[in-house]
């Protein structure tokens, strides 16, 4: 009798834990906020990228802020300067798993709002027409600001960084992300990578 109730034990013992191990690899192994922090200063990234902890919320987050595109850019877009930001929080202080999806925004400094009436964003790389999508548009006419978020999935990430020339359009103004921009998007993603 003991042998027919153990086989069904050991199966039902068993289902979880290979669940567990699947579970698991697709993880990988994480990387410590200590190591992020090590591999910021290695990459001599710290002017653009750093990363903190919030012990209130037990969130820590990564953060990028990009340089201005320049002022021959800011001059062609209409605009008195314009850069952009990027980040992603992860609970705990390790990252276990890269987003799937980063935080965009391109703050705007004008007088007159410049991207108010359209600003949907495409990337041109090569041949191919990455869509970004449209904005979630929001102005503060106090301050001459504009801020276009967008959320930019890590694979279209992936492709802008490898990239060695990116140009793109939000609503009828034509940019280009400088080689500057490029290196950080790829020092991103390598503080990304569980390694």
């Amino acid at each position: 009798m003991a042998g027919v109730v153990y086989k069904p034990m050991k199966k039902y013992f068993l289902l979880p834990l290979i669940i567990l191990i699947g579970v698991g690899a697709g993880f990988g192994q994480s990387k410590s906020n200590e190591a992020i922090a090590k591999q910021i200063k290695d990459l001599k990234a710290e002017k653009n990228i750093t990363q903190s902890y919030d012990d209130a919320s037990q969130m820590s987050k990564i953060m990028v802020v990009g340089d201005d595109f320049g002022s021959e850019q800011d001059k062609r877009t209409g605009v008195e300067a314009m850069n952009f930001g990027m980040a992603f929080f992860y609970q705990g202080k390790a990252l276990t798993a890269a987003p799937d999806e980063i935080n965009f925004t391109f703050w705007v400094l004008n007088k007159k709002p410049k991207f108010a009436a359209s600003h949907a964003w495409t990337a041109i790389i090569g041949n191919e027409t990455l869509d970004l999508g449209d904005a979630r548009y929001v102005s503060k006419p106090k301050e001459n600001m504009e801020y276009l978020n967008f959320k930019i999935s890590r694979q279209n990430l992936e492709k802008i960084a490898k990239a060695s020339d990116v140009k793109f359009k939000i609503g009828d103004a034509e940019l280009k992300f400088t080689p500057e921009h490029l290196k950080t998007f790829a020092n991103l993603l390598k503080i990304m990578e569980n390694k």
